[in-house]
């Protein structure tokens, strides 16, 4: 599935009706909610999801609000609230912090979406280029790539900065030509990444760059009263001043990991806890604005479209062992030059864990190197 994302340009009316859509759908989805928590809570009862769905007609005859919704719109609500609690019982099994659902304020809800797309169906493209969504109309789209595959579904979104479509579409893949290279990638916040060639990408530290102008937004927020018509100015400044910085690091990792997926048939990544990671107090924000989740997002999904393999190894002890010898070489994080006392080889301390990494890329037979597991991401 690969999805695509169009901006657009809604008239007045149209931006009204998506704007009741999203209330709409934000009063169902609590009332949704709350039906469920009430029925387990008085009567022991679980309600399904096929029971919630089942009960949307009677609830359009009673209500004013709901038929000015297409009936795909309400079931993806019902679908949300599902989704929601099998998280929750999830989380609740694995033993995870349970995170009961919550119900939705008022700007925590900025999203419909049409399950079908097509003729006939909730959404489609009409011969003159606009996207028409039912019960809103025919808008203005900035179409700035045609669509590949078959169109599944639209989800109509809202950001700081406007209203956005993003259309999933059903893609086979694109396979690149075999390169026969195989390259092991160590990440970290000196560099982005250190590849076992020798190579290091340069961490671009967007949120660094971007604190001043933030907390200058922030400042600004906090000064306004609350319910004011300039707060809500300012908000709207401080969203698109968070979402650039979202953006840039989005579009560094798409560049980074094009770049790796078009040069190697292979590409082995360190299996990173990074929810551990972020409670070092020093480094979180650092951590944080690396992106090595976002990045490994990227790259699997890339590779996989690309007909590439991602490998993930176990990351224990790859900046303390040798690369050559694979003798044990116990340094602080601060040192940031490897030199193995055994067999004299030396390197930076990143470039070595990344040649450790590819040394840890499973053999033919399945064998890995240092009694080491590597799991296929992606293939």
């Amino acid at each position: 599935m690969k999805t695509y994302l169009y901006k657009l340009r809604p008239t007045k009316p149209q931006l009204a009706a998506m704007e009741q859509t999203l209330a709409v759908c934000r009063h169902l989805y609590n009332g949704a909610l709350a039906e469920r928590r009430d029925a387990w809570e008085n009567e022991r009862r679980s309600v399904t999801f096929a029971q919630q769905c089942a009960s949307l007609p009677a609830l359009k005859e009673k209500s004013a609000y709901l038929p000015s919704v297409h009936s795909q719109v309400l079931q993806d609500v019902m679908h949300r609230v599902s989704r929601s609690f099998e998280n929750f019982f999830r989380r609740v099994r694995s033993g995870e912090a349970p995170g009961y659902p919550r119900f939705k304020g008022e700007h925590w809800y900025d999203s419909f979406c049409y399950r079908q797309f097509g003729d006939g169906r909730g959404a489609k493209f009409d011969a003159d280029g606009r996207l028409s969504l039912s019960k809103v109309g025919a808008v203005r789209v900035c179409k700035d790539r045609p669509l590949t595959g078959t169109p599944k579904t639209c989800t109509v979104t809202r950001r700081a900065d406007g209203w956005y479509a993003c259309i999933a579409c059903d893609t086979g893949p694109e396979p690149l030509p075999k390169t026969g290279e195989t390259v092991g990638i160590d990440v970290g916040l000196e560099s982005f990444a250190t590849l076992s060639s020798g190579e290091a990408v340069p961490n671009p530290r967007l949120l660094r760059r971007a604190e001043r102008r933030l907390k200058t937004a922030q400042r600004r927020v906090s000064r306004r009263r609350k319910g004011s018509g300039r707060r809500n100015k300012a908000r709207v400044l401080l969203a698109k001043a968070h979402l650039r910085v979202r953006r840039a690091r989005l579009d560094f990792c798409h560049k980074v990991a094009h770049d790796l997926v078009r040069r190697f048939d292979a590409i082995a990544i360190e299996k990173l806890n990074i929810k551990g990671m972020v409670k070092n107090r020093r480094l979180a924000k650092s951590i944080s604005d690396a992106g090595w989740g976002l990045f490994v997002s990227v790259l699997t999904q890339k590779a996989e479209s690309a007909a590439r393999q991602v490998i993930a190894v176990n990351s224990a002890y790859t900046s303390q062992d040798c690369s050559h010898c694979g003798g044990r070489v116990p340094k602080a994080l601060s040192v940031r030059l490897h030199s193995c006392p055994f067999c004299g080889f030396e390197a930076h301390r990143d470039h070595n864990a990344a040649l450790n990494i590819l040394n840890r890329v499973p053999k033919s037979g399945g064998d890995t190197a240092f009694g080491e597991t590597a799991t296929v991401v992606a293939a």
